[in-house]
């Protein structure tokens, strides 16, 4: 049986749960409900917990972000699959909030999970859906970043503000896969 894997990224705890760099784990769990999937059990052997439905694996990392690639090896090789059969889901601060951007064979422009995920399985060959976290269109156009003003590593792990935790249902609704 030939599978198509799409992991979220994130990292596992309460702690994470709400904020930026979750939002690959936040898509997910909304495409599990969406795809009226079982709900996600964890998988001591593939170290990520696990929602299976028809011919899709929905694959929730509980390494750390930075980590991502071990768990994304080791349940490539338990079901078989080929990377360019994989879609990988995660924050971008370079898309303005809400912007969805899908790519293929392409670097991992400074995300970690990502790299991790290239670096493990040797390739760039899979689909990323990445999903904007950064500052509007006209602040990203002047290269107002947010990193401008605090360093990477604490803008993404900042909760998501009251208002863009509104916005984000309707952000996940455009998510096709």
């Amino acid at each position: 049986m030939s599978y198509k894997l799409i992991i979220g990224l994130g990292n596992p705890g309460k702690k994470y749960e709400h904020m930026r760099h979750n939002f690959g784990f936040m898509a997910l769990d909304f495409l599990q409900k969406k795809m009226d999937a079982p709900k996600f059990k964890m998988n001591n052997k593939l170290n990520a917990e696990i929602s299976k439905i028809d011919k899709i694996i929905l694959a929730k990392p509980q390494t750390f972000m930075n980590s991502s690639g071990e768990a994304a090896q080791k349940i490539l090789s338990f079901y078989k699959i080929s990377p360019n059969e994989i879609i990988v889901i995660h924050d971008d601060l370079d898309l303005p909030f809400g912007a969805i951007k899908q790519s293929k064979d392409s670097g991992s422009a400074g995300h970690n999970g990502v790299q991790s995920i290239i670096d493990i399985l040797g390739t760039k060959n899979f689909t990323r859906l990445r999903l904007g976290i950064g500052l509007s269109s006209e602040a990203l156009a002047k290269d107002d970043r947010p990193h401008k003003k605090i360093p990477v590593e604490d803008y993404v792990l900042q909760n998501f503000s009251s208002e863009e935790l509104k916005q984000l249902p309707e952000i996940l609704q455009k998510i096709s896969v």
